[in-house]
């Protein structure tokens, strides 16, 4: 085990135990797509008319899915946590198991750096909405990348 890469095996990461069983719970809960931000921006996209396929692999030589995707557009829109991405406003570094989770995030965000750049190269519009933003002005942020790629 290195410092860089606490509970590690390999590149994979080694969960540490959670902390207390109301902790276990919340992580349990804790889900990859369909959750209420995600939601609320999908609802407004909707009610605006604007159609797009869901939890879709944007391309072939990626292994990520983006939230939305608007194909024809080529558009992908991603719906990050706060907790998971590092929100520079809410995002917040545990104190317990801090070294597992310092090393998790900074990959999730190095992650996201990664298929920012990869879709672009393949030339798609990459659109990132954090969970606390307003999904009406996330909405009106996909209404204009879909503009533009018009």
């Amino acid at each position: 085990m290195t410092p860089e890469a606490p509970h590690s095996a390999g590149s994979r990461l080694i969960s540490p135990p959670p902390s207390s069983p109301a902790v276990r719970a919340v992580m349990q809960g804790n889900t990859a797509s369909g959750t209420a931000p995600e939601l609320e921006l999908r609802s407004e996209l909707h009610r605006r008319g604007y159609r797009f396929r869901k939890h879709r692999q944007v391309s072939p030589e990626l292994r990520c899915r983006a939230d939305l995707v608007f194909p024809a557009a080529r558009v992908a829109v991603f719906v990050d946590g706060c907790f998971w991405h590092r929100c520079p406003e809410h995002g917040v570094s545990p104190q317990t198991h801090s070294d597992y989770w310092r090393v998790k995030l900074d990959r999730n965000v190095a992650r996201d750096r990664r298929n920012d750049t990869a879709l672009a190269a393949l030339g798609w519009t990459v659109v990132r909405a954090w969970e606390h933003e307003d999904p009406m002005h996330a909405a009106d942020r996909v209404a204009e990348a879909l503009l533009r790629r018009r």
